[in-house]
């Protein structure tokens, strides 16, 4: 096991190592101290898009002395063992993305699992964060959260993803593209239900930062009139409330219509309530006798 100081040199001898980086999300006066001397002193920079990396730099005032490299979904794969050799002759390799923190619904994961697979060191610059910003903002209780990256691009999928949540007692946090928002917001309305207290956050830190706060049914009417910029939304954790197996037969026949069988949806959903799976069989069973 290889070890590292606080300073994220190794204690190996090793030279090299991967150093992550969060970037501002939109104001570069966010950047930190840390971030500005490793744009000028790292062997590689690693950049997202390295049109943008080279702007923040200009903003910063700052002159990348090292090599610019792209590192982006398509080419991350390919890129990796090129990285991890420059690491391993003793370069500094710095990942930055194009906004927040590398690794978070961005790439990186797979870079820092091969440095760690190697034994190489890996440290971070920390810094902005859309998910901790969001929840600073949304007024909701936040002691405990979770992350649940992009929400499911269609109905079908992120009705199923929203109904975990349905006795998620933490709150919780996920990214959605500006188009699909509302649509999104309607479904969280009928899984979730219209009272449920949520906040949209659009342009974190930028220009036309804006934060709308308030019931799911609020937001989702809100929404319709399309919103821009990047999206983060928190949604409250759910309240400790028992279920009743009548009040969940539509949550299943829901599962039976996306293609579940009727037993695999009951189990499911009386997992997810804390529900005897056999009261709530025999729920649908007689909900059905009598529709």
């Amino acid at each position: 096991m290889a070890a590292e100081s606080p300073d994220g040199s190794a204690t190996s001898g090793r030279a090299g190592r991967l150093v992550l980086a969060a970037t501002p999300m939109g104001d570069p006066g966010d950047a930190s101290q840390r971030l500005r001397e490793a744009l000028g002193t790292a062997t590689v920079v690693a950049a997202e898009d390295t049109r943008r990396t080279r702007a923040l730099a200009k903003a910063l005032g700052v002159e990348i002395a090292g090599r610019v490299v792209s590192f982006y979904d398509h080419v991350e794969t390919a890129r990796i063992p090129q990285l991890l050799a420059e690491i391993e002759a003793g370069s500094t390799v710095l990942l930055v993305t194009d906004a927040g923190m590398p690794s978070v619904s961005d790439p990186g994961y797979r870079m820092v699992a091969a440095c760690v697979e190697r034994e190489l060191p890996v440290t971070c610059l920390p810094g902005p964060s859309a998910v901790t910003t969001a929840l600073a903002l949304s007024g909701l209780p936040m002691e405990r959260f979770c992350f649940d990256g992009f929400a499911p691009r269609k109905s079908g999928r992120r009705k199923q993803w929203l109904r975990t949540l349905v006795t998620e007692p933490r709150a919780v946090v996920f990214f959605e593209a500006p188009h699909r928002l509302a649509d999104c917001l309607a479904d969280a309305v009928e899984v979730l239900g219209p009272t449920r207290r949520a906040a949209v956050c659009r342009e974190l830190t930028k220009t036309y930062e804006q934060v709308v706060r308030g019931s799911l049914d609020e937001l989702a009417t809100w929404a319709i009139d399309g919103a821009r910029g990047e999206i983060t939304v928190v949604v409250e954790g759910a309240q400790s409330v028992s279920a009743h197996p009548a009040d969940l037969v539509d949550e299943v026949e829901d599962l039976v219509a996306d293609g579940l069988r009727l037993k695999d949806a009951c189990a499911q959903v009386a997992s997810a309530t804390n529900t005897s799976r056999r009261e709530l069989y025999d729920a649908v069973l007689a909900a059905r006798l009598h529709s």
